[in-house]
C-alpha cells in the first residue's frame, strides 16, 4: 500500500484544501496521505473535505502552528455518478 506525504506549510486558505483534494484524486482506495500545513483554517476545511468525499481522517495532530493530518483514501470513486450506476444496470 502506497503512502504519500504532502508539505503545505506556509500556504493560506484555500490552497491547503485544494491541494489535498488534488492529491487524494491520485490515490487508490485505502492508500494513505500525510498532510502538513500551518494554515489554522485547515483544521476546519480538510476534515470537511474528507467528510464530503468519503475519505477517512485517521488522526489530526497539532504541534504549535503545525497541523498534521493522517488521511486514508475512501472506497468511493471520484467520478462515480448516480446515472452511471443506472446505465450499467440496464
Amino acid at each position: 500500500m502506497r503512502h504519500r506525504d504532502l508539505d503545505l506549510r506556509g500556504l493560506k486558505c484555500p490552497l491547503p484544501v485544494l491541494r489535498t483534494a488534488k492529491a487524494l484524486r491520485g490515490l487508490a482506495p485505502g492508500e494513505g496521505l500525510s498532510v502538513r500545513c500551518t494554515d489554522p483554517m485547515a483544521a476546519i476545511d480538510i476534515p470537511n473535505l474528507l467528510r464530503e468525499r468519503g475519505d477517512h481522517l485517521d488522526r489530526m495532530l497539532r504541534d504549535d502552528s503545525l497541523l498534521t493530518f493522517e488521511i486514508r483514501r475512501g472506497a468511493k470513486p471520484d467520478d462515480a455518478k448516480p446515472d452511471d450506476a443506472q446505465e450499467s444496470a440496464a
